[in-house]
Parts: C-alpha cells; structure tokens; sequence
C-alpha cells in the first residue's frame, strides 16, 4: 500500500511509526525537508546502521529519536521484513546521551528479539529539544 495509506491506518490503530535504515541513513540535498516529512508522517524513531550527521541533527530538531544499531547488528540480520512490532523498552523513563537503548523485536512468528541500539542523542542540548519534542516546541517553550 502507499506509505501514506499505511500511515493512516496506523494512526487509526493508535500504532507509532519507526523507520528502519541502513548505512549514513539521511543523506541527500534535501535532510531539513527529510526530517520534517518523517515527524509529519508520525515517526517516533529511526534505527540505522550510521546517520549522516546534519540529518541526525535535524531528526532530533523535530522530535524524532535516532537510534543506531551496535554489535554488528542491523537489519538484514535481523531478517526484518515489516511485520515486526517495534517497541523502544523503558523510554518512558528518560534517557541521556549517547545511552545504550533496549528495543524489542516480536516477529510475526511470536519470536521476541532483544536488542541493544546506541542513542544518537549526543549532546545536552540536543536532549532538552528532543524531551520538548523538537527544536520549535522547546524555543516556544522557553519564550512562555
């Protein structure tokens, strides 16, 4: 189905979005624009093998958390195909920068994978525009 189909039958089922990435994840001429049609489509996290580094920049100034797989990890070891339920374990709780996070995989088969991802939040600064849910929110935040 079209990605933006697939968006709104996920919004409907309450489902947050992730996006699953490979190697320099968000290079191109247009990341600014990238990372803003990401959060609009309602993306919560992206997991890459690496980010480029103005796009990583640019998710976490729209409230999108960048995590990146470790120990050889990725997604084609993971065999994952887009059936899987993502869920970020203990995010609720906070995190810091460049703090080890706990996903879990379940796997249309009811296998359940547990795995460690880096969190590409990696300054204090970048942390307070992510916990206000982008870089807008937290200088309105700040003017009120």
């Amino acid at each position: 189905m079209p990605i933006y189909d697939a968006v709104v039958e996920y919004k409907k089922r309450g489902t947050d979005l992730v996006v699953i990435g490979g190697k320099e994840y968000g290079t191109g001429s247009s990341r600014d624009w990238a990372a803003k049609g990401t959060k609009l489509l309602g993306v919560k996290a992206v997991i890459a093998e690496s980010f480029e580094r103005i796009h990583r920049s640019n998710l976490i100034g729209m409230g999108i958390l960048p995590l990146q797989f470790i120990n050889n990890i990725n997604r084609t070891n993971l065999n994952l195909i887009g059936s899987e339920l993502i869920s970020v374990n203990e995010i609720e709780k906070g995190i810091n920068p460049s703090d080890n996070v706990t996903l879990e995989i379940k796997y249309i088969s009811g296998e359940i994978k547990k795995i460690e991802t880096l969190c590409r939040i990696d300054t204090k600064n970048e942390l307070e525009y992510y916990k206000n849910g982008g870089i807008l929110q937290y200088v309105l935040r700040n003017m009120i």
